[in-house]
């Protein structure tokens, strides 16, 4: 990894993350309601252009990436995703109410995409905005659609850091971490999560969502235990934690997530925590 370039922000999408007028547009459809409709982290779509329809999973990053507009089209306007907005609207306001101001904050964006929470956080007045994403196509559809929004961008695994990266990443001076929409669901590992808060000083801000279902006691799924240890911990002070309609479901449910916003008390995560993130690499 080397530090380098996009350092003008010049958002391409209007309005904090709205598609631009001259976007292509694509028929989407979702498969008929059954008794055996997929999970959210089992959903699927058909996008039908050129006379094929080809069956596209959510989490199919890289294939969605690959259509520009096609992830906003999805999420945003079919499905109504609020979740850039809210988690960096809540950042804000709680930086706010601590009498600090977003303009001093240096954030590392975990999982950050095509770069939508990236240009909402912009929005917002911060700083210092550095991306990360395992797939090489996120960082491209960033590139592509919103120049400029990150100061860099990372396309790294944070379960295989070495030291040499932990090195080049700590020279940000983070004192922010944010991650809307990519955790739980298999998708940043918690070990990784572990490694982006060890990057972020003491007394720095963590900012993140998580469906609902995450904070219930009978989910004992790594990632789930790991955000409740973190919770009722000294390691983070809870300023904000909020339930709100993240989407809508294929079928037309609403999703529920948490908004959640600390502030990191501690150098080294709980015990607890480490033996979570040891067991479920």
């Amino acid at each position: 990894m080397t530090i380098s370039g996009m350092k003008k922000r010049v958002p391409a999408f209007e309005q904090n993350g709205r598609k631009p007028l001259d976007l292509p547009r694509y028929r989407i459809e979702f498969p008929p309601p059954s008794a055996d409709q997929p999970g959210q982290h089992e959903a699927y779509f058909y996008l039908a252009e050129g006379g094929k329809r080809d069956m596209i999973r959510f989490h199919d990053y890289a294939e969605i990436y690959a259509h520009q507009g096609l992830y906003e089209q999805l999420f945003y306007d079919r499905l109504k995703c609020k979740s850039p907005r809210k988690v960096a609207d809540v950042l804000r306001d709680v930086v706010l109410k601590a009498h600090e101001h977003p303009s001093e904050l240096r954030v590392l964006d975990l999982g950050a995409g095509n770069g939508m929470v990236g240009e909402e956080l912009a929005a917002r007045g911060v700083s210092r905005l550095v991306g990360v994403d395992i797939i090489d196509e996120a960082k491209a559809a960033t590139i592509r659609d919103r120049p400029g929004v990150y100061d860099h961008y990372y396309v790294t695994d944070f379960t295989t850091l070495d030291d040499d990266q932990r090195t080049e990443l700590g020279t940000w001076s983070f004192n922010g971490l944010v991650s809307v929409a990519a955790l739980g669901f298999g998708d940043i590992p918690p070990k990784a999560v572990a490694e982006a808060m060890d990057l972020v000083e003491v007394d720095g801000w963590i900012a993140f969502n998580i469906k609902d279902s995450f904070l219930d006691a009978s989910d004992d799924s790594g990632f789930s235990t790991m955000v409740r240890q973190l919770i009722f911990s000294e390691y983070l002070d809870l300023h904000h934690l909020e339930r709100y309609q993240h989407r809508f479901a294929i079928d037309g449910t609403p999703l529920n997530y948490f908004a959640i916003v600390g502030r990191k008390r501690a150098r080294e995560l709980p015990d607890t925590v480490k033996e979570t993130v040891l067991r479920r690499r």
